[in-house]
């Protein structure tokens, strides 16, 4: 990988044996590992067995789990926030779960609409829920930075699975509650 990076750097009219640059493709290595870290887990590793049994089927939700990924276009960062609520039919997860959940997913090459029903499939799978909701709002770098440099840009993407996507009622009842 050093030797791409060098080429790289190369290619953008850079010189890679500048004093500010020779441990560039080292680092540059390091750091493409760490935040692509989500292709090397898998789900039942990071759930580690944080599954409990649960008689409540009360709405659960965890707001504001902030996610950091990269585009699979531009490969530029995108970040933001993501909020999960779900009806458990017996099984619930421990609450750092669910961030882990996220992060697992956040850290490959991603696009947002994907990232989110990934999060939402994963919960499903793992605890067979009656219904899961997942909201992502993230900024764009490739939007902000390049292109057509919108600084104010949000997305939004939803998944909503089982019962939030067949009742209006509870998913009514999580967009309210994961308002600010």
């Amino acid at each position: 990988m050093e030797d791409a990076i060098k080429t790289i750097l190369t290619r953008i009219g850079e010189d890679p044996g500048r004093e500010g640059l020779i441990d560039t493709p080292k680092r540059v290595e390091k750091s493409l590992k760490y935040l692509t870290r989500g292709y090397q887990q898998n789900i039942q590793d990071v759930i580690n067995g944080a599954i409990f049994t649960a008689e409540s089927d009360d709405m659960v939700i965890v707001r504001h789990i902030e996610f950091y990924s990269m585009c699979e276009h531009h490969m530029l960062p995108f970040f933001g926030k993501c909020h999960i609520g779900y009806i458990p039919k017996g099984k619930i997860l421990g609450v750092s779960k669910l961030a882990r959940l996220v992060d697992m997913f956040a850290r490959r090459l991603q696009i947002q609409e994907r990232l989110t029903h990934q999060v939402a499939q994963s919960i499903v799978e793992a605890i067979g829920c009656e219904g899961v909701g997942v909201v992502m709002e993230a900024q764009h770098m490739c939007m902000l930075m390049r292109g057509v440099e919108k600084q104010n840009s949000v997305m939004t993407t939803s998944a909503m699975l089982g019962s939030f996507r067949r009742e209006a009622s509870t998913r009514n009842e999580f967009l309210t509650l994961i308002k600010d």
